[in-house]
């Protein structure tokens, strides 16, 4: 059977032969203009990833991209071109919403430990829905709209009770930061619908994330539905928006098999159906808002070995970059057992894997490995090492300033084979400056 990295190279990267080729671009010229460590994301794929989610999704769904999982402008400029909305959990990325041209209403604030200066920003943009995490946010945000002189469209973030969750980190159904415990839910009624401040919208239901089980998706969505209908019911009309939030997931690791989205699309055909009859959702929009899965499998994080050792019969393959950059390739970032990412030297795929090494960045600690290992062709200086799935939770999900190395640039190549450079930052950034000083093309987007 094919390894993790050769699946995803010839379905997401399928120009590739000999070197990885990102849209026609081949990963060693990109690595000759912009040097390494870098990150690379792919525009077709995220095209392709949006398409298969928007294919499986019924009418009424609607999608926002959760910038948490990558906050790059370029890549929100495409999703909102795309269609979507923004997903947000704090002011900076509120900032990074309107400077990708993102209209406020088209904005959705969640997450626990809203400040009242964030609340203050947000309302006085006009966000199109605060979702409420306890009941002092929810009077934070009557007392600031009252000051505005504006009334706050809201939900509220439920936990969910232990039968609703699910996926690799579970955030529902246990005691939590995030959200207001379902078994809560009529006394927070009470509290709310006599604020006059707040318009209460609609209810957001998050119980986990890295789900690749449709089942278990259909299974949460069908939980929603049943508060939906307790809240509509109390409050007389039907919600305007029942958001399910994210959860979706891609396969990391060589166990895990990709969400099967036909399997979504008709569990999900057969939601709506029983949905269309039932007068509770007259109107009422679905959310979902997916970070990892339309952007994870875009991102390939590249570096290149700068040695090659042996000690006590085990080879290490040193490379310019690591848990720095991507903390989660380290599996510093919530893996309780270190599983490998999918990796391939990038410059060999047709090689035979007839070595397994381990892959450690150029860190001061034994953490900064990348890789245990790992079955890849023989490799020599220079090669070039690349890390999939690498789109979500990357490089802005790291220690980027730890031992103070310069900040990996990140590259978004086109349709058209045309590479743009999107950041900017440390020594390597003042080096690709002079570069395009001296006549390279790219176009640059800061901040990132």
């Amino acid at each position: 059977m094919a390894d993790l990295a050769t699946l995803i190279t010839a379905k997401y990267f399928p120009l590739s032969r000999e070197i990885l080729s990102v849209s026609g671009v081949p990963v060693t010229r990109l690595a000759e203009k912009y040097g390494t460590p870098f990150f690379v994301y792919d525009a077709g794929v995220l095209d392709q990833k949006y398409n298969a989610l928007r294919a499986a999704l019924p009418e009424r769904f609607s999608i926002y991209y959760s910038i948490k999982a990558n906050p790059c402008s370029a890549i929100l400029r495409h999703f909102l071109n795309l269609g979507c909305g923004l997903e947000i959990a704090s002011a900076g990325e509120f900032h990074r919403a309107l400077g990708a041209g993102c209209s406020p209403e088209r904005i959705l604030f969640a997450g626990p430990g809203k400040s009242e200066a964030e609340l203050e920003l947000v309302l006085s943009h006009g966000i199109g829905e605060i979702h409420m995490e306890s009941l002092l946010e929810a009077r934070r945000i009557g007392a600031i709209s009252r000051r505005l002189n504006c009334r706050a469209h809201v939900a509220i973030r439920i936990n969910p009770a232990g039968e609703a969750e699910g996926g690799a980190m579970r955030m529902g159904g246990r005691p939590a930061p995030f959200g207001i415990d379902e078994e809560l839910l009529e006394e927070v009624l009470d509290v709310i619908l006599a604020m006059p401040d707040l318009d209460l919208c609609g209810i957001h239901l998050f119980a986990g994330t890295q789900i690749l089980d449709a089942g278990i998706l259909v299974g949460q969505y069908l939980h929603g539905l049943g508060l939906a209908r307790r809240v509509a019911s109390r409050i007389g009309r039907p919600l305007r928006t029942l958001d399910f939030g994210g959860g979706l997931g891609i396969p990391y690791f060589a166990h895990e098999q990709e969400l099967n989205l036909t399997a979504l699309r008709e569990g999900l055909n057969s939601l709506c159906s029983q949905v269309d009859l039932d007068s509770s959702f007259n109107g009422t929009r679905f959310l979902v808002e997916p970070g990892r899965f339309l952007v994870g499998e875009a991102g390939v994080y590249v570096v290149r070995v700068t040695d090659i050792k042996v000690s006590r019969g085990k080879k290490f393959l040193i490379v310019d970059g690591g848990m720095n950059h991507h903390l989660a390739a380290s599996g510093n970032l919530g893996q309780t057992i270190k599983r490998n990412y999918p990796i391939a030297l990038v410059g060999k795929l047709d090689r035979p894997l007839d070595e397994a090494v381990d892959i450690v960045g150029p860190l001061c600690t034994p953490l900064d490995t990348l890789g245990r290992a790992v079955l890849l062709p023989r490799a020599e200086v220079g090669d070039l090492v690349g890390i999939f799935q690498s789109g979500a939770y990357g490089r802005t999900a790291s220690p980027i300033d730890f031992l103070s190395h310069a900040t990996p640039p990140e590259l978004l190549v086109v349709h058209a084979g045309e590479d743009t450079l999107l950041s900017l930052r440390g020594a390597h950034a003042e080096s690709l400056a002079d570069g395009r000083a001296a006549g390279t093309t790219s176009k640059v987007f800061s901040p990132a």
